[in-house]
């Protein structure tokens, strides 16, 4: 069984964590409405992707 053969030090120890923290999220402003989206994913608020109609939106109030 693999085991290490020395402790990791704590300067090392941050070295490896830099990674693991959280990003912020990439967002693009959807072109036929203007809210933020994620990129490559449907639009929420009017369910465009693409220029095209893919998903039909409820809309507030009915």
């Amino acid at each position: 069984m693999a085991v290490p053969t020395r402790r990791r030090g704590h300067a090392k120890q941050g070295q490896v964590r830099q990674n693991t923290a959280l990003k912020p999220t990439n967002t693009m402003t959807c072109p036929n409405c203007g809210a933020e989206i994620r990129p490559h994913h449907v639009c929420p608020n009017c369910g465009y992707y693409d220029g095209k109609k893919v998903k039909d939106v409820k809309e507030k109030g009915e």
